[in-house]
C-alpha cells in the first residue's frame, strides 16, 4: 500500500491528493489572516472512500495551526464546521 501525501500547493490556493491517477482538490481563497474554504472536488473514480474528507480535515488543521479565521462557501467543508 502506497502512503497517500497531500500536497498544500500555497501559490494555487488548493490541497491536492493524488490517488491512481487522480486528483482530488480542495481550493481556498486566503486574504490576511481569513480563510474561505470555496471548493471540494473529488473525480467520479474516488468518490465514495473518504477522500474528501481527509482533505478537508487536512486544510482545516492547517487553517487552525496558521490562527486564520475558517469561512466555508463550500457546503461541503460547512459538514464539518
Amino acid at each position: 500500500m502506497t502512503q497517500e501525501t497531500i500536497l498544500h500547493q500555497a501559490d494555487q490556493q488548493r490541497f491536492v491528493l493524488s490517488i491512481a491517477g487522480h486528483d482530488a482538490v480542495l481550493e481556498y481563497q486566503r486574504q490576511g489572516d481569513k480563510v474561505d474554504f470555496v471548493r471540494t472536488f473529488v473525480p467520479d473514480p474516488l468518490r465514495g472512500q473518504g477522500v474528501a474528507g481527509r482533505l478537508v480535515r487536512h486544510g482545516l488543521e492547517w487553517a487552525k495551526s496558521q490562527q486564520l479565521a475558517i469561512n466555508a462557501s463550500c457546503w461541503y467543508v460547512q459538514k464539518f464546521l
